[in-house]
């Protein structure tokens, strides 16, 4: 099997890398935590110049009808640069209203400019300990929504937002106009310096052309997994790279603190987790670029990201010692990271729960031996 990534791929990361090491060294980003701003809106227009914002979406509708494989890659290296960009929010939420949105929601998200009407994309209604958050019922103008959707990225700066919402019982994806001045907001922070807002509907109307054909939530979900991975995995593979880096250098007791068994197992162990989430990621990615089955993989996926950047996070906090949580040191950033990036879309326990559910629903060995793959849905 050949896990190397495609040309297209290592190109478009190679650009991303480029352009991150621009705007995302270590006192760019000391600098960037400490002035508000809602997200790093400098690098957003470059990568906006560059097209890394419509990599997944149709050449026919401007974008560069690239697969998953190339925005995972990009996503990486955004991972690993702490750049704070929508970039996959963005793209997946524009795809996603061009694949499976009617006429007037396409033409709607085509009409702006990215570098200023911005898609927000949350998932979060679908995970919250209670049960959906959002709720919408059919009107003879189109539907009424009542809730929050809280914590929604860059909800307060962005144009529209695709939430998902529970609509007679069942899961769906609503466009929402955020320029209405119905809607309330109420903004915040999140530990990793993003803008975030609650957004509180009561009684809000949309019109028809705001729902999503039922089909769009099984597309992006497993996407938006894809993307929570691969961001994670760049985090954590600089995390323990920066790590080693510290721990050959940094002398207790007459030797590098490196040379200490306990401390290489720690590396050995973070590097193992790492390995085997590129690997989950690699099979994810692939088979969504192939149209196969994915959620029990994307599932996966995500328990593995979740438990990478747990072990990775807390081995560098660990022998970082006292260092490691000087906010005025470069490394408690990735831990906030990872902390921002496990509890999107669920953390462990959910995700494991819901493959669970998965498997004691199919009572054969799946994808890899039973089955043929594009029937392992």
């Amino acid at each position: 099997m050949n896990f190397e990534p495609s040309e297209d791929a290592r190109a478009f990361a190679d650009t991303a890398q480029a352009l991150f090491a621009d705007y995302c060294g270590d006192e760019q980003l000391r600098s960037f935590d400490a002035g508000g701003a809602p997200y790093m809106e400098d690098l957003w227009r470059q990568c906006v110049a560059a097209g890394l914002h419509t990599i997944v979406v149709p050449e026919a509708e401007g974008g560069l009808g690239l697969g998953m494989e190339e925005l995972c890659c990009v996503l990486e290296q955004q991972g690993a640069a702490l750049a704070l960009v929508p970039l996959w929010e963005h793209q997946l939420a524009l795809a996603a209203v061009l694949e499976f949105g009617l006429p007037a929601a396409r033409e709607k998200v085509l009409a702006g400019a990215p570098e200023r009407d911005l898609l927000a994309l949350s998932l979060a209604s679908l995970y919250a300990a209670r049960g959906p958050s959002l709720r919408a019922v059919r009107i003879e103008r189109g539907f009424r929504i009542s809730g929050c959707a809280a914590a929604v990225p860059l909800g307060a700066h962005a144009a529209r937002a695709l939430l998902a919402v529970d609509l007679e019982g069942a899961p769906r994806l609503l466009l929402v106009d955020l320029g209405n001045p119905a809607i309330e907001r109420i903004p915040g922070t999140t530990q990793h310096h993003l803008a975030v807002a609650d957004l509180v509907f009561d009684a809000f109307e949309v019109g028809v052309e705001g729902l999503l054909a039922e089909a769009a939530l099984g597309w992006l979900e497993p996407r938006a997994i894809a993307c929570l991975g691969a961001l994670q995995l760049g985090v954590s593979t600089r995390q323990l790279a920066r790590t080693v880096e510290y721990v050959a250098e940094r002398r207790q007791f007459e030797r590098v603190i490196g040379s200490f068994q306990l401390v290489a197992a720690q590396m050995a162990d973070g590097q193992i987790a790492v390995e085997a989430l590129r690997s989950l990621l690699a099979q994810l990615v692939y088979r969504l670029d192939a149209g196969q089955g994915v959620m029990p993989q994307a599932w996966s996926t995500r328990t593995l990201a979740c438990e990478a950047g747990h072990r990775v996070g807390h081995a560098a906090q660990h022998v970082h010692g006292g260092i490691g949580v000087d906010t005025s040191f470069h490394i408690h950033r990735y831990l906030f990271w990872s902390r921002a990036l496990g509890l999107a879309l669920g953390g462990t326990a959910q995700n494991l729960a819901k493959l669970g559910d998965w498997l004691a629903d199919h009572n054969t060995l799946g994808w890899k031996y039973d089955l043929p793959e594009d029937q392992a849905v």
